[in-house]
């Protein structure tokens, strides 16, 4: 199996005309890393305690218990020759500077849900800097503020801040067991965006470690790379130790629901005026559309049902009142909503049934459960009504794939696209995730499913974005492009990476370059 360098501005250096260190890494030895390692000062923890080799017991449960998608836990898979689950920002530090040292790359994993499996795999000799121990939270009311070390899940965020206060949250996404570290720094949307847009436009300041190991903030970082890693692909330009975040008031009780209609039910006009009217609804409100394939029967027959599932910071009188004056087809009534706290209703995101105890936002996968390939696009103009009848009917086809379709407005349309590196704001109607997961095991089920996805998604490229045809950083998507061979090519990543970053690809250039000149971080 072969793996590619991921779709981040990192591939630049060919800029500068400098060749990458890794390939003479194979002659490298890991015991020359691992002893420098421990020559390093390490207060409070030794290093020791933190290796994890092949030849340790624990070594296939460590790498396991942080991989989220199937496909890259299988035996092809190529395997670190260490895990360094660092304890403390001396750990990370020895590790950036022992790696560079002996000609490793290191590969830095927060919640090891990259899509494409990229914050832990490599086609070269490479180490793995686990962050799941630097997992601290900091909630302070007073200021309205918490600092979050990237090792920390989305869960641990929510749970933290509603022990602390119950009318401010945060807006970020709606798996807990995604890592802050890379969330936040590929951009971060989520069920509030439309009143407070991404996670990346709500943090105020960072911790990391550079390829020289100094530790900077904001203020000794400066402002270009405190933007290029909001929303750029942190550990491109360092390891992100922690995220400073700008807490956003919400109200005592917020309203969810959940209203699914199918393809018999007339659910075809509903997604057709849903794609006007979602985006263009007051910013407390977020009306998510997800299309999944359901059973009809127990022949076998199936029919696509889509989810209307909705958020709105206020009272549910307010939200049905609202929704059936702009939305009446939908047919919300009082008793299809639940008014719950903020931490509940992330809580309701995460698909557990309403009452279930906010403790389950801690907890954590032992192993990844299914294989799957994901990809993602973004709507500008509304899709024709006749396509949904296609788009229906290759899901079916597909089976095992469900739509998520985010819409935007609000407070999405108001950030300019130049403010993040994140460029996809004002202009579209929606953000779409294509996402098929399946059981199956071996090479000829994972064949099946990629090629299905992608059909899916070459049929839908004259209703999306255009030149480029834009795609979403926290889904990296190996097929849109990809340098080979672990070797840069600063044409070829221009190409793919002006589809992530639009005309924000020029400046993240620019950074890297400033900050990382030798592309010690691969991300």
């Amino acid at each position: 199996m072969k793996f590619r360098n991921p779709p981040v501005l990192l591939f630049i250096l060919s800029v500068l005309s400098l060749s990458i260190p890794w390939t003479t890494a194979r002659t490298v030895s890991i015991d020359r890393f691992l002893q420098c390692l421990t020559k390093y000062p390490h207060p409070a923890h030794t290093i020791q305690e933190s290796i994890y080799t092949p030849q340790n017991s624990s070594f296939q449960s460590v790498l396991v218990a942080h991989i989220n998608n199937r496909r890259y836990s299988t035996a092809a898979t190529p395997k670190p020759l260490a895990i360094i689950a660092a304890k403390n920002e001396s750990h990370v530090q020895a590790t950036v500077l022992c790696a560079k040292h002996h000609g490793l790359q290191i590969k830095i994993r927060s919640g090891g849900h990259d899509f494409e499996g990229l914050s832990y795999t490599s086609d070269v000799p490479f180490v793995i800097l686990d962050m799941f121990n630097i997992n601290s939270i900091d909630v302070n009311v007073a200021d309205e503020s918490a600092w979050v070390h990237s090792g920390a899940t989305l869960g641990e965020v929510y749970y933290a801040i509603a022990a602390k206060t119950n009318v401010y949250g945060f807006p970020a996404g709606i798996c807990p067991t995604v890592g802050a570290g890379g969330h936040f720094s590929g951009g971060g949307y989520g069920f509030m965006m439309r009143k407070y847009g991404l996670s990346v436009d709500n943090i105020v300041d960072a911790k990391l470690v550079t390829a020289n190991g100094r530790i900077l903030d904001r203020k000794s970082m400066g402002e270009d790379l405190f933007w290029a890693i909001r929303g750029g692909g942190g550990a491109s330009f360092g390891v992100i130790l922690s995220w400073k975040l700008k807490l956003v008031p919400v109200p005592p009780k917020v309203t969810v629901f959940n209203l699914t209609r199918t393809i018999e039910e007339g659910v075809t006009d509903l997604v057709y005026k849903w794609q006007t009217v979602a985006p263009k609804l007051p910013k407390e409100v977020f009306l998510r559309a997800q299309p999944q394939v359901k059973n009809i029967d127990t022949k076998g027959n199936k029919t696509v049902g889509v989810s209307f599932i909705g958020h709105f910071l206020g009272t549910s009188d307010k939200v049905v009142a609202l929704l059936n004056e702009s939305f009446p087809e939908l047919g919300l009534q009082r008793k299809d909503c639940y008014e719950v706290s903020w931490v509940e209703s992330t809580v309701f995101w995460a698909e557990s049934p309403i009452g279930t105890p906010i403790e389950i936002l801690l907890s954590k996968p032992t192993e990844p459960e299914t294989f799957y390939k994901g990809k993602s696009d973004y709507v500008k103009e509304p899709i024709p009504k006749h396509v949904f009848d296609s788009i229906w009917k290759k899901m079916i086809e597909i089976e095992h794939i469900y739509l998520d379709w985010n819409p935007y407005g609000g407070r999405m349309s108001e950030i300019s696209e130049s403010a993040t590196p994140y460029p996809h704001r004002a202009g579209n109607l929606f953000f779409g995730l294509y996402y098929s997961s399946w059981y199956d095991e071996g090479i000829e089920a994972t064949n099946k499913y990629v090629r299905l996805t992608r059909e899916l998604y070459d049929m839908m490229a004259p209703y999306v974005s255009k030149n480029p045809r834009e795609v979403f950083q926290n889904y990296r998507d190996l097929d849109i492009g990809a340098n080979q061979d672990n070797k840069t090519n600063f044409e070829t990543a221009t190409l793919y990476g002006r589809k992530y970053f639009k005309g924000n690809f020029d400046r993240l250039v620019r950074v890297k370059t400033m900050v990382d000149p030798h592309n010690f971080f691969q991300a």
